[in-house]
């Protein structure tokens, strides 16, 4: 993972040893991230030895990773879990992830992301599902066992497909994008959907399409992915093309869907994630 800072992240699970120097600590309370707030529109993950130094005393601290560019010694990364009701100092903030969405570098973003999903799989395995036992954290593996009965918890992820369906037309190709109830006002996207147990990924692009939107698609080809911490997604992007059928809104979900020309496109999602990606490609294709 290269960053735009020129910082390459090489996740890892053994800690280093006593004297690795300051390091970037992405601290939660509960699923905010504390950040420094120097400045109003670009915020910064705080980078020191210890984090007592700012007035903070994690819970439970998990290693993540170091950061390296090639021109100096590595630059260690540590999740931590701190107490939600504690003061935060000046020039300091808790902020959800979706806050610092465009506010992060796209690497330590991508940290945040991976650290957010650890810090709560941490949390929620101290004890074992299965007997009730105090979990142990495994060294070499990122996982929590059971020291009576052997049960292992491992970070949960949930896989859910994305997929931009096109379509020609007597006055060029067309992009179907739809508005989500939750969206932000004017907002439209692709259509995404999470993977059922005993699917496939190109079954679960079909169904969700056609629950959606009631239309069947063809030529499901595979895209691209995106880790997405919102809680726990992994974001598996797919194209395909539209065989047959009407739009028919699935009212309980989607607010409106439409085809659209490369050239008269709605408000878009931001251009970090895979369904602005999608889009992109859409009409990168048509000049």
């Amino acid at each position: 993972m290269m960053g735009m800072n020129g910082y390459r992240f090489v996740p890892r699970v053994d800690a280093p040893g006593d004297g690795a120097g300051d390091v970037y600590w992405f601290l939660f309370q509960n699923d905010r991230l504390v950040v420094l707030t120097s400045d109003a529109e670009q915020v910064t993950v705080p980078c020191l030895a210890d984090p007592a130094g700012m007035g903070l005393s994690p819970v439970r601290r998990q290693y993540l990773g170091y950061l390296e560019n090639g021109t100096g010694a590595p630059v260690h990364c540590y999740s931590a879990e701190c107490d939600p009701a504690l003061s935060l100092g000046e020039g300091m903030a808790a902020e959800g992830l979706r806050q610092l969405y465009t506010r992060l570098d796209d690497t330590f973003f991508s940290i945040a992301g991976r650290a957010v999903q650890i810090v709560e799989w941490d949390r929620n395995h101290q004890f074992c599902g299965r007997c009730a036992t105090p979990t142990e954290a495994m060294p070499n593996e990122r996982t929590r066992r059971c020291p009576q009965c052997g049960l292992s918890s491992y970070p949960r992820i949930s896989p859910a497909t994305i997929c931009a369906v096109t379509r020609h037309t007597e006055d060029g190709e067309r992009i179907l994008l739809a508005r989500n109830h939750r969206f932000p006002a004017g907002r439209y996207s692709v259509l995404a959907g999470f993977v059922e147990a005993g699917e496939s990924l190109e079954e679960c692009v079909a169904r969700e399409i056609d629950e959606e939107v009631g239309i069947q698609v063809k030529n499901i080809r595979y895209f691209g992915s995106q880790p997405w911490p919102f809680p726990n997604s992994l974001m598996i992007g797919f194209t395909a093309e539209y065989d047959h059928g009407d739009i028919v809104l699935e009212d309980a979900e989607i607010a409106d869907a439409q085809w659209f020309s490369a050239d008269n496109l709605p408000q878009l999602p931001p251009p970090m994630s895979i369904a602005r990606r999608l889009i992109d490609d859409f009409v990168t294709r048509q000049v």
